[in-house]
This record gives C-alpha cells, structure tokens and sequence, in this order.
C-alpha cells in the first residue's frame, strides 16, 4: 500500500474534486466519520458546509485541510467493508480518528484506491501539528496495516536515480536497427510511461520514435509498431524497423503490457512530479522559456506537444530523476499549458512567453488538453522546436 498525504490550499477544491469523480460515475463516497449525518443523507453543501463550520474556528491556520490516497496492489481486490477499515484504521494511526473526514472510493486507475479528505482544525479550534507527519505518523501506519491485513508491501520512499544515457543517435552513424535497440534498452524498462505519446516523449530525446503510422495504414490495422530514427529537426529520416525484429520484441503488445505495469503507484510519481514544478514556479518565471530552464536544472526535461501545423496545444514534463512521465494535464489542470500560462501571466502579464510563442497556442487544441484527450502525435522537444523556427526564418 503506497500512502500520500496532501495539504490542499482550498477545501472546496479537494471536495470537489471527489464529488465530480461520483458525479462522473467513477468514485463513491463509501463512508464518513464524526458527521451530523450519514454518507447517504448528505449532498455536497452538507459537506462543504460541515468542513467550512469546522475550519472557520482557526482562520489564522494557513492550511486546514488534509488528503490523502490510499493505494493498493492491483492484484489486490478489497472490498468496501475492508477499504473502510482500512480508511479508519490509517486516519486513527495518524491522529484523525476524531477529526470529520469522508473516505471515497475511486474506480478510475488501473489499481484500487481510496481518498480521504479531512480538516486540521480540531473541535476546540486549535490546529493538529503536521510537521514531518509522513515520517513520524504515516510509514507506521501503513506498515501496521499491511501487517494487519496482509497487504502487498510498498517502498518506503523513492530514491531519485538519474539513469546513463548514450548520445543521441545520429543517422547514418551506425546500423539503424542496432541504434534504435541501444537506445530502447535505455528506456523501455526504465521509464514510467503509460501512452505511447509518452514513450515518444522520452524516446524523442534519443533521436528515436514509435510509429503505429496512420488510420488507414496496413500497420495501425494489423496492430503493428515501427520504429524511426529522427534528423536533427525531430523528423523521421530513413527505412522504418519492424518492433518485431528488434531485439526483445518491443511490439505494441509488449508496450500494452509495459503501460499497465506502469500505471501501478503513479500516484507518488505525480505528487513528487508537482511538487518540483511549484516550486519553480514559485521563483516566478517571466515565461515558458524561464520555467523550461528552472526545471532542466531540476533533471526534467519539457516537451512542448505540437499539431500537423506547429501549433502547441499542450505539454509534457519528463522527469528523470524519478524516471517517470506526465501530460501536465494529467497532474492538474493548473499544470496544463493553458494553465501554465495563466499562472505565469498573473505574475507577468506582459511577458508570459516569447512572442512567437504567444501566437503559436492552439486554442482548441488547449481546450481539449484541459479535458484530458490525448491527441495522436509525435511531440517536438523545445529545443528542437526552436531550431526548426530558425531555419524558416
């Protein structure tokens, strides 16, 4: 079981968040602790309502709320009764159990999991200490409850490893088919990605890239995969070499499989992931360009997601410390490119990013990344982008 704890500045925010997911039809709000009502007679000004009675009592606490998810092997099948168990269980091993908290139930990852969402604020108004709360109180609970109810184990904590890489790969240089294997040995069991966009993200950065081809291609339909090497542009250049006969087979069904095996504890990924993202922007770049070098300081690398016509309409954040990798889309909203670009104009409105920038957004394009499709496409790293625009010129 894989436990992180968050400190979200708006409680109506982290509600909402939850109750969406029932409205959505992908979450349950299973139970509730120490409210006037039950789960069943509640709606959701009940809730807030509650929470905000509660957290009015400290209006000098900067942070009332708290959330935390639960996550659990996905071999791993409990039922309502035990994930409320499991729920008190961990809230009493952390010193909530007399807090109001609700626990909800999500069906929407590839692994069963639950949320709780709790106030700080005690009924005698003073606030619960949380420093090092995840050390001291969190890690005992969980190992007592994988202990109890004979729980897959998780690792304790994360251990950033930035792995060794080979150069790009350089056409021509070498045999293709061998350079495309160096570097898919590099990434295909190292990397946390789960879309083939994703893997391309990464793979882009090795002068490499995997292809389905088009819709009405003989390779999409047969459900096949290639694989291409890229010219200094990010294009591809050269014969295309069958996954089927590269050393270990890396067909689509292989990355199927890699990208199930991958969504497994993504949670602790993400949270690590938006934590280094915040506090770059807490040093309040004055545009995309500076917050891409913030984070290439921090071993991320960003990729900027382009159209057919060069329009950008969303991005991607590759984190090599922890080897994983995100749509900022799929971490919030907020970190989306129209997000991104909302918050850095609130500190800078007139230098958000470079003028060829500001005219190169796709609206649409954004719109459909705050909704979380995921486009077909083969993304652009910056610095190749910026390359390609200087040729035009």
């Amino acid at each position: 079981m894989v436990a992180r704890i968050t400190f979200p500045k708006s409680l109506q925010e982290a509600l909402n968040y939850n109750e969406h997911k029932v409205k959505k039809g992908v979450a349950e709000c299973i139970a509730e602790r120490n409210f006037l009502l039950p789960v069943s007679a509640m709606n959701f000004y009940h809730k807030l309502h509650w929470f905000e009675e509660r957290n009015a009592l400290n209006e000098r606490a900067s942070t009332r709320t708290l959330h935390v998810s639960l996550n659990f092997h996905p071999s791993e099948k409990p039922d309502y009764n035990k994930l409320i168990d499991i729920g008190n269980d961990y809230m009493e091993g952390i010193g909530f159990a007399d807090q109001p908290y609700l626990i909800y139930c999500h069906h929407d990852a590839g692994h069963p999991h639950i949320h709780i969402l709790s106030t700080l604020i005690r009924e005698d108004g003073t606030r619960i200490y949380t420093n090092n709360i995840g050390r001291d109180r969190s890690e005992p609970a969980r190992k007592q409850i994988e202990e109890k109810y004979k729980l897959i184990r998780a690792q304790s904590e994360l251990k950033p490893q930035v792995p060794e890489r080979t150069e790009n790969l350089v056409y021509g240089k070498a045999e293709t088919k061998r350079s495309i294997a160096n570097a898919l040995k590099q990434v295909l069991t190292v990397y946390k990605y789960t879309s083939l966009a994703e893997l391309n993200a990464v793979l882009k950065g090795y002068g490499a890239m995997a292809d389905r081809g088009n819709r009405d291609s003989f390779t999409w339909r047969k459900g096949g995969l290639l694989y291409r090497m890229l010219d200094a542009h990010g294009n591809p250049k050269g014969v295309p070499i069958k996954a089927s006969t590269i050393a270990g087979k890396p067909t689509l069904k292989y990355l199927e499989r890699q990208f199930e095996k991958n969504a497994i504890n993504r949670d602790v990924l993400k949270v690590s992931l938006q934590h280094t993202i915040d506090h770059a922007l807490k040093q309040h770049p004055k545009n995309i360009d500076k917050l891409i070098e913030l984070l290439q300081m921090q071993k991320i690398t960003t990729v900027l997601r382009q159209n057919a016509g060069g329009r950008i309409y969303g991005i991607t954040f590759i984190d090599h410390r922890y080897r994983s990798v995100f749509n900022g889309s799929d971490i919030h909203k907020v970190y989306s490119i129209a997000g991104l670009y909302k918050q850095i104009a609130a500190k800078h409105p007139q230098t958000t990013g470079t003028k060829s920038q500001s005219n190169n957004i796709d609206q649409p394009g954004i719109l459909d990344d705050l909704l979380r499709a995921e486009p077909e496409f083969n993304p652009t790293p910056q610095r190749l982008k910026k390359k390609k625009k200087k040729r035009n010129q």
